[in-house]
């Protein structure tokens, strides 16, 4: 078996150079979510919206509120305190972190 020539240091350069060639594998940037336009500051219909429709849930809760009316999560909680004080809603658990309320209904 004759003996292997020897690549000069240009080829062994070529050589590498040309095995890195493969693209690299492209990662997903991931799904994104859109950032939420939530309302801070209360106007006439969303009053309006919040005094006819959430005495009409079940369950109400800040973030039911935020969820269902696009509203800021301070905005929420001062909602439901005035529709307690209305008696509009009745509390179910009131903790510091979280509220949950119920309608009031005219028989309870």
């Amino acid at each position: 078996m004759p003996p292997k020539i020897q690549q000069s240091k240009a080829a062994k350069a070529a050589a590498a150079m040309a095995g890195s060639k493969k693209s690299k594998k492209k990662w997903s940037k991931g799904k994104v979510k859109d950032k939420a336009q939530h309302a801070v500051i209360l106007e006439q219909d969303k009053y309006d919206r919040i005094m006819k429709e959430v005495p009409t849930y079940r369950y109400v809760s800040v973030s039911v509120l935020v969820d269902r009316l696009k509203i800021g999560g301070s905005m929420a909680r001062v909602a439901l305190r005035q529709l307690e004080n209305d008696g509009v809603i009745k509390p179910v658990l009131l903790h510091s972190k979280q509220q949950i309320y119920t309608r009031a209904t005219a028989s309870e």
